[in-house]
């Protein structure tokens, strides 16, 4: 199958980011909770190189062979009470052993607070150390969920991506062809506007996440008017920041000789950075209406996403009357059993 957004090239993947962005970013868009311990200013110079946590009990307790120092370190409960179980000579031979790594940050959660020695020898390493009142575990959990998507493969194509009954769905095709006028209709219709144009494809977690540009936003392009501001004509309503990309339909002219899918029964798919999306190849002609056959596309995705499969029960009853057909061969042959009177 040729690829219907063309040759798709993944953009290059961040390999490292200082850990002042870090803490810039996470704490403006993802935990606010997020204070300095000390070596505020060593953060331009650490830098974050994967999204993997860890938490460096086995290292404080003296095994360093497997010691992961290059990833973030979250120090909790766990940590923080195995630490007060020492004494000062202790505590800070431990901690050192954890320092000379030249670790990139750590991040104290759950409240808790580190001895003032520590905080002095962290200052001697220049070690950035923060802490948050958030639990250990939701603090992994949202922290590597922004680092995944800091180092996640992304690639930029050319559609409109619409979120139609809570099924994302991109229409792609030729230049001129109309997918942004379809994606207007669905708008008008009260479906939500996530790109137009420009969609950025962001691998998550094995699904991909659609958004816009930081240019094009909720602004659609129709060609013969203009540029249009789908927020401001529609209201926050009609706009969404981002969405799972979950059926491609490709919009094409009609042509006699192109092979197109009646029963549904072949579902194909088309693979966008090792994903496999179900695929919809849509033929354009007049007088056809592609709006609803859109909103027609995503309820029929609903549906086989709750077990239901329409193409595949009218199989059923074609093979099942097949059967009653060969049972039944002396019996005399009607379209419809039996019709019932109509007085009107």
């Amino acid at each position: 199958m040729n690829m219907p957004l063309g040759e798709i090239k993944p953009l290059p993947i961040t390999d490292k980011f200082p850990v002042s962005d870090l803490i810039e970013k996470v704490k403006r868009k993802v935990i606010g909770d997020l204070e300095p311990v000390i070596a505020e200013q060593a953060c331009s110079e650490r830098f974050i190189t994967e999204a993997e946590l860890h938490r460096p009990g086995l290292a404080l307790a003296g095994y360093l062979d497997l010691f992961t120092s290059q990833r973030i370190q979250v120090m909790g409960n766990t940590e923080s009470q195995y630490l007060r179980h020492m004494s000062a000579e202790q505590q800070v031979n431990a901690f050192e052993n954890l320092l000379k790594y030249n670790v990139p940050v750590i991040f104290l959660t759950a409240g808790n607070e580190l001895p003032e020695s520590l905080i002095n020898l962290s200052a001697k390493f220049n070690t950035p150390i923060f802490k948050t009142s958030v639990e250990t575990t939701r603090f992994m959990f949202l922290l590597r969920d922004y680092l995944d998507d800091q180092f996640a493969e992304q690639t930029m194509v050319h559609g409109s991506m619409v979120d139609v009954y809570g099924i994302g769905i991109m229409i792609s095709g030729k230049s001129g062809i109309g997918k942004s006028e379809v994606a207007l209709d669905l708008i008008e219709r009260g479906h939500r506007l996530v790109a137009d144009d420009v969609v950025m494809l962001t691998k998550k977690s094995n699904v991909l996440m659609a958004s816009s540009s930081d240019m094009n936003g909720h602004f659609m392009e129709i060609r013969g008017l203009g540029i249009i501001d789908i927020m401001s004509m529609f209201g926050i309503r009609a706009v969404r920041y981002q969405k799972r990309l979950e059926v491609l339909v490709d919009l094409f002219l009609w042509d006699e000789t192109s092979h197109i899918e009646r029963t549904g029964l072949d579902q194909q798919t088309v693979n966008i950075l090792g994903i496999e999306i179900p695929y919809v190849r849509l033929p354009i002609s007049p007088g056809k209406n592609i709006t609803v056959i859109a909103e027609v596309i995503a309820m029929n995705h609903l549906l086989k996403h709750y077990g239901y499969d329409a193409a595949k029960t009218f199989q059923e009853k074609i093979q099942q009357k097949i059967r009653r057909k060969a049972e039944q061969k002396n019996k005399i042959k009607r379209a419809v059993d039996y019709f019932e009177s109509d007085f009107e």
